[in-house]
């Protein structure tokens, strides 16, 4: 079949820009699934996605206008209903048969396979390969579906009477196989080979596109219109910089389109904290504010613009006009918002629902100040806990404010700039600020004690809150992002090596809230195990296998802050030449003593032992166990596994040689006293007999 390579293009109204990179590798991936499902591309075929503020297009190397027919074995019927008991053909398969242009000849053609539970009459047929007409309509249809459109628009089309549905309304549709114009159609529009270029710069308003492979440069050299999402970043990217470069700044990075221009503000606005600044300009306006070397704001910015005039002021002018107001307003929110002080504002946190089932946000801010308190008093004393409390009284006050009303994300922001403007200790307004880290997956973490306290106490405090009264995830809906706060308390847990035992710590959480649950110790549990998944993924995705996750996990450590230790340990031990069978031996040890009904004490009575192998391993563990202790004691739980290694030989020795299960009771129980004895030895770091195969 004949191979050219395929272009299709829907040109539409302005595409929302946020959505415009997702919808343009939606487009063309799906397209390119679809015609390949089909058999219409080749093995080397290479897709190029093209997304434009007013196009979706796909180029596609390698498509045949027919793929190739191909053998498929087409089931008719069971064969209990097509042959009778003599094997002819019943009157059902005849009529079959014929429905498919067949006469009764064709029984000989037929094979019996079985069809789950039972057999069934196959017929061997040549399917005819779809055309690229027939396959692309197919494809188009399949990409405008499943585009990624949280909501469509309902517009008329030229008849008047006919309506359709899509994300922007549609005015033209491309498609070209090769130089040839492929005849499909959708949202009311059939393919032909014009587009449309810029609005204003384009050299004539229609372009006729002359085959599939001129598309990007014809776009480019007659319709001005980069096609490219990723050329137009990267020339949007060279432009701002060389800009700023010419004044000695730095744009703020974001992801825009094309030429540039300066221009300026006064800068009695920079005594605006820059954050509120930045957002306004970058929100609001779609500005690049330019930064100097120490990255401080500038009362300068770029403006990205979709036109190229021969002369800029009235572009300069006009934009400067219109980022005046929303300046003036920020700075107008500033001014009215240091009138009040944090401290002044905590009572209106009454009035604002955290939760129904859990009061008010004020009642909230009183839970984390005293689980910041209580922290702060078993992690620094009482300074840090004076400094923790006062900076969880004070963190929510301002999602009150006007600035924080008007620009959400500055939450915590705020609160630190306003903290600061009143004159409180740097930790505190710091803390204010940090206590929302870390808000995502890598997010830094508080960067002092007194954020990492009320970060903690802030995500402790939501996450058992929320599991005390049955608002826990399930499934994919985790609508209070539960899994993003846990993995925050464990990160700040271990990166911070916080000596805080990890149950202790949830049941000292529960206490602060006045309604209990009504089965506390089953509530403390289930934020623990959904706390332990949620490090067992996280330590996978670090580099860490599921044995050695699963070992130093199952033994449910007090203090996360040792789980890396006992990680480096495992894997370290995990790499003796010993380590496989004493792994193995020790999921022997752990089978056999779960099969003792009564509680087995570590402890031998060395004068009763007859074995000369029971006798060696007793003597073994008397030296190893010791060092063993001392070294775990002492943090050093690599070495710890290590001098392990020694009861290699006396164990396999023991179990080649001695029956613990001996039909004298007191000489069985003595055996289980040494093998709990071993086990103990063994499992104080991590559960060994997970790494056995």
């Amino acid at each position: 079949m004949s191979q050219k390579n395929l272009l299709v293009e829907l040109f539409v109204e302005e595409l929302p820009p946020k959505a415009l990179k997702k919808l343009g590798e939606s487009f063309s991936g799906t397209l390119f699934d679809t015609l390949k499902a089909q058999g219409l591309t080749a093995e080397n075929s290479v897709t190029t996605s093209f997304a434009s503020p007013r196009r979706l297009a796909v180029h596609v190397t390698a498509v045949a206008a027919q793929a190739a027919d191909k053998q498929i074995s087409q089931k008719l019927m069971p064969v209990s209903v097509g042959l009778d008991a003599n094997g002819n053909a019943t009157p059902a398969l005849i009529k079959r048969l014929n429905g498919m242009g067949l006469d009764e000849s064709a029984v000989a053609q037929l094979t019996k396979q079985m069809d789950g539970k039972n057999e069934a009459l196959f017929l061997d047929v040549t399917q005819t390969g779809a055309t690229l007409n027939e396959g692309l309509q197919r494809a188009l249809e399949e990409a405008i579906q499943k585009l990624p459109i949280p909501k469509v628009m309902s517009y008329q089309l030229a008849d008047g009477w006919s309506s359709v549905n899509f994300v922007r309304p549609a005015h033209s549709l491309l498609a070209l196989h090769g130089s040839d114009v492929v005849a499909i159609s959708a949202l009311g529009l059939n393919a032909g080979n014009t587009t449309q270029g810029h609005r204003f710069e384009a050299a004539n308003p229609t372009v006729t596109i002359k085959a599939a492979d001129s598309y990007a440069e014809q776009l480019k050299t007659e319709g001005a219109v980069i096609a490219s999402f990723a050329e137009r970043r990267a020339e949007i990217e060279r432009q701002l910089s060389a800009a700023a470069a010419k004044q000695n700044l730095k744009p703020i990075e974001d992801d825009a389109l094309l030429d540039e221009v300066t221009g300026q503000f006064e800068e009695v606005y920079l005594e605006v904290p820059q954050e509120c600044l930045i957002l306004t300009m970058k929100a609001n306006q779609k500005y690049f504010p330019l930064l100097d070397s120490n990255g401080k704001l500038t009362n300068k910015f770029l403006i990205v613009s979709n036109i190229n005039p021969s002369d800029a002021s009235a572009v300069i002018g006009g934009n400067e006009r219109v980022v005046r107001p929303r300046l003036a307003d920020a700075k107008f929110f500033f001014d009215q918002d240091r009138k009040k002080t944090l401290e002044s504002r905590i009572t209106s946190l009454e009035k604002v629902v955290y939760h129904n089932k859990l009061g008010s946000q004020g009642q909230r801010t009183e839970r984390v100040s005293a689980i910041s308190i209580a922290i702060g008093n078993k992690i620094g004393g009482a300074d840090l806990a004076a400094k923790a409390g006062l900076a969880a009284q004070l963190a929510k006050t301002d999602l009150i404010t006007d600035m924080v009303g008007e620009f959400p994300e500055l939450q915590g922001i705020m609160g630190r700039y306003y903290a600061q403007h009143e004159g409180l200790d740097n930790d505190v307004a710091f803390a204010i600020e940090d206590h929302y880290k870390p808000r995502f997956a890598g997010d830094d973490l508080p960067r002092n004690a007194v954020g990492i306290t009320v970060a903690l106490a802030d995500k402790l405090e939501t996450l058992v809150g929320l599991f005390s009264i049955g608002e826990k995830p399930t499934g994919d809906k985790d609508p209070f992002a539960l899994r993003r706060q846990a993995l925050g308390i464990i990160r700040m847990l271990i990166e911070n090596k916080l000596p805080l035992p990890f149950e202790q710590l949830i049941q000292d959480v529960l206490s602060a809230f006045d309604n209990q649950p009504a089965d506390s110790a089953a509530t403390v549990q289930a934020i623990k195990e959904f706390c332990f998944d949620r490090l067992s993924v996280n330590l996978r995705e670090n580099g860490a296998t599921p044995q050695e996750v699963d070992a130093v996990l199952s033994l449910e450590p007090a203090l996360l802050s040792e789980i890396p230790q006992r990680l480096t340990a495992v894997r370290t031990f995990a790499e003796l030449a010993e380590a496989p069978a004493l792994a193995a031996a020790n999921k022997r040890v752990s089978n056999i003593l779960k099969k003792v009904e009564s509680e087995v004490k570590a402890e031998v009575k060395t004068n009763l032992l007859q074995e000369p192998a029971e006798i060696a391993l007793n003597t073994a563990l008397g030296n190893v166990k010791p060092q063993a202790d001392n070294l775990f004691e002492g943090g050093d739980y690599t070495a710890s596994l290590k001098v392990l290694a020694a009861l290699k030989a006396p164990v396999d020795d023991f179990f080649d040689n001695v029956m613990v299960n001996a039909e004298d009771p007191a000489l069985k129980a003595i055996r289980l006293g040494l093998l709990a004895t071993l086990h103990q030895a063994m499992n104080r770091v991590a559960d060994l007999s997970k790494l056995a195969g």
